[in-house]
């Protein structure tokens, strides 16, 4: 893969996500219609649009280099192993918050953060190079802290957070797991 393409991608998606922030503080934050209300059939579309939408400023910051970091990890592994894996963040992580998450709107990149997280430390587990292992070793110090977000606190998705990391580990599982032969050689 083009490396200069991939970072392209991510510097589009998150010009994307400033671009939408400074449109919804414009309209008087009219855009958070397309956040996720969990259980109701207007939130479904908010699996989808919500990663995209910030409730403030500080929010946007909160996620934005966090995603510019882990996503650029994992695009090096090419573009379409990135869209992969955000897909599978986004969908699952998206549904499970739509399913079970508390009542309110849920915006916010934070689970597709997560999610990214726990794919990289989850890719060093299921393909054990020195590479991965270095990696996830760097993503553990510099955002380790992360695993605070599971903590519940007032006005923060924590569902979305956890989803999101879940979703990022089925995503490995999925993507990077050996298909296991039903004979065993011996």
């Amino acid at each position: 893969m083009d490396t200069f393409k991939g970072f392209k991608t991510i510097a589009g998606l998150a010009l994307l996500m400033v671009a939408l922030q400074l449109l919804n503080v414009a309209t008087g934050y009219s855009l958070m219609a397309f956040g996720m209300v969990p259980r109701t059939l207007h939130g479904l579309l908010g699996i989808l649009t919500s990663p995209f939408l910030h409730a403030s400023f500080a929010h946007l910051s909160a996620n934005l280099i966090a995603f510019l970091v882990l996503g650029t990890l994992v695009i090096l592994d090419g573009l379409h192993r990135f869209i992969a894996v955000s897909a599978i963040v986004i969908v699952l992580g998206g549904a499970l918050v739509w399913l079970f998450g508390f009542a309110g709107i849920h915006v916010g990149a934070s689970g597709w953060v997560f999610g990214l997280w726990a794919y990289l430390l989850s890719r060093a587990w299921f393909h054990r190079s020195w590479s991965n292992l270095i990696t996830a070793g760097v993503v553990a110090v510099l955002y380790g802290g992360l695993i605070l977000g599971f903590l519940p606190r007032q006005g923060v998705s924590f569902e979305g957070h956890l989803f999101g990391a879940f979703a990022g580990f089925i995503a490995a599982k999925v993507l990077l797991s050996a298909p296991r032969s039903r004979f065993n050689a011996g």
